[in-house]
Formats: structure tokens, sequence, C-alpha cells
């Protein structure tokens, strides 16, 4: 994939939640929730201070997060839907 996000944009690929409960009971497409759970896929340069100088980002591809459940713009690239947010969207990283 030739994307690159930009100053403090991450860009996310989501986790599929299971299709089944704790008890064994399937959920159907319908019911499921979209998941606040991805892994990164690629990670912008860093945001900027008013000086000029250069925040580095927190997170690295690779890294499992959570994230807030409406944040980010989905987009799909090369078949693939993911989401384009920025990274104070993110909660935390999942170790």
């Amino acid at each position: 994939m030739a994307f690159k996000p930009l100053h403090d944009r991450v860009l996310v690929k989501r986790v599929e939640s299971d299709e089944k409960t704790k008890g064994g009971l399937i959920i159907p497409d319908s019911a499921k929730e979209k998941p606040a759970e991805g892994e990164v896929v690629a990670v912008g340069e860093g945001a900027r201070k008013d000086s000029g100088e250069l925040i580095a980002p927190s997170v690295k591809a690779g890294d499992r997060v959570l994230f807030g459940k409406w944040s980010g713009t989905e987009v799909t690239l090369d078949g693939d839907e993911l989401l384009i947010m920025k990274e104070s969207d993110i909660m935390g990283i999942i170790g």
C-alpha cells in the first residue's frame, strides 16, 4: 500500500470482534458493533509545536490500539477498510 499519513495522523485497520458471546450465542452481523480496537498500519511524521519543533508520534506501525467509537474517517484503500484518525483520538496501546 502506497499511503503515508501526514502530520499527526494515523492509519488504523479495525480488528474484527468475536462471532460468539462468552456463553456461546452467535452474534448476527446486524447486531454487531464496530470494534474500537485496531492495528496501526502507518503513522505520519508527527505534529509540530508553535516553534516548528517536531513532536514524534507515540504509536508505530504494528501497535494494537484502542480508540473512540466515533473516531476517524473511514476509507477504502486497495480493498481494505481502514480509518484515518489523529493520534490524539487513540486512547492507548494494548500491550
